[in-house]
């Protein structure tokens, strides 16, 4: 099979890639490097640095000639801007690389005869939910830019699906986590910082008071799932979940545990303090309303992944302890600051 992966020097993207290799599967890797890192595709066994192509999805006539060289039997789109704060900061950036990309990718998987898509989309869809575990086929619709520009992305690829008959499956990842996290960036997730924090033996700022729960998945597990949805026909969204949700009181305690730290203590910040790295988004005469943040800080997230079992024979190996534990060790002996 012929696969290309975009975003492949990316968190996620560099594990889709180095599996995709293991698997024997011929390989065209894509980024652009503004948020992954070549490094990200070095491993042990393998660089697949070597067969990256520098490449903008917003560019079409520079991806065309992608398409053009290549046939491709699937695409594994992970190429986006993830960050909520980047996303909110530039609404029209966020637009052309997560919307405009996407159907730049559609479009030429269109013309070319590309009959699979894989689509990176994001559980952030669900933050207006009240109602858990949240399921694919019911949920209120979001309110900022990023999950917007998914969820926007989402119905662009039911309509290439409906009008001409490829095949998309939409995966919507909890909170990833797992080796090749990006702990440096302007905004971290928040199991890069956190462990960055442990491994710089400092005392974390979190926000709120700790006892708002989410949902996490290991890389692994993730992982495992969008190779098998290959196969798959039609279109469908997927959630990507551990239908389990932790505090960030509760992971904390937990990574203070392996890495034998018990002695660090987190102090708590407002939080409408999390994004204060952002001054743009309160500028103006209209700055981002503080419940907002506020909700995004403290709602809860909690996926079923009743359908990707029953779908896929599909279950979380990895249990929340082991995967930080293999984090932790990760950073440890790849620790850059």
């Amino acid at each position: 099979m012929n696969i290309l992966v975009t975003g492949a020097a990316g968190f996620i993207g560099s594990s889709l890639a180095y599996r995709a290799y293991r698997d024997k599967y011929n390989l065209v890797l894509l980024d652009n490097l503004s948020y992954g890192k070549k490094r990200n595709l070095v491993f042990e066994d393998v660089n697949l640095s070597e067969k990256l192509l520098l490449c903008d999805i917003r560019n079409f006539a520079e991806l065309e000639n992608v398409f053009a060289d290549n046939k491709f039997d699937c695409v594994l789109h992970f190429a986006g801007i993830a960050p909520l704060p980047d996303c909110q900061g530039d609404a029209r950036v966020a637009i052309q690389v997560n919307i405009e990309g996407t159907v730049n990718i559609l479009e030429l998987c269109r013309k070319y005869g590309v009959g699979k898509m894989v689509f990176a989309s994001t559980s952030a869809i669900y933050e207006n939910d009240s109602i858990f575990p949240s399921k694919e086929k019911s949920h209120s619709l979001p309110t900022l830019i990023y999950p917007n520009t998914k969820y926007s992305a989402e119905r662009f690829c039911q309509s290439y699906v409906d009008s001409y008959g490829i095949s998309v499956t939409c995966l919507r990842f909890a909170n990833v986590y797992g080796p090749h996290i990006d702990y440096l960036r302007k905004q971290p997730p928040f199991m890069g910082y956190m462990l960055n924090e442990i491994l710089c033996d400092r005392n974390p700022v979190f926000y709120s008071d700790g006892t708002q729960k989410r949902d996490y998945i290991y890389i692994d597990d993730l992982i495992e799932l969008s190779m098998l949805v290959t196969k798959s026909d039609g279109f469908e969204c997927v959630n990507v979940s551990s239908n389990c949700s932790y505090s960030v009181n509760k992971l904390f305690e937990i990574a203070k545990k392996i890495s034998n730290k018990p002695y660090l203590t987190a102090s708590f910040k407002a939080s409408n303090k999390i994004w204060s790295n952002y001054p743009s988004l309160f500028s103006g005469q209209f700055p981002l309303l503080a419940d907002i943040i506020s909700h995004e800080v403290n709602k809860r997230t909690l996926c079923d992944n009743d359908y990707a079992f029953k779908r896929y024979g599909w279950m979380p190996k990895i249990t929340i302890e082991e995967g930080i534990r293999k984090t932790f060790n990760y950073l440890a002996d790849n620790f850059e600051r």
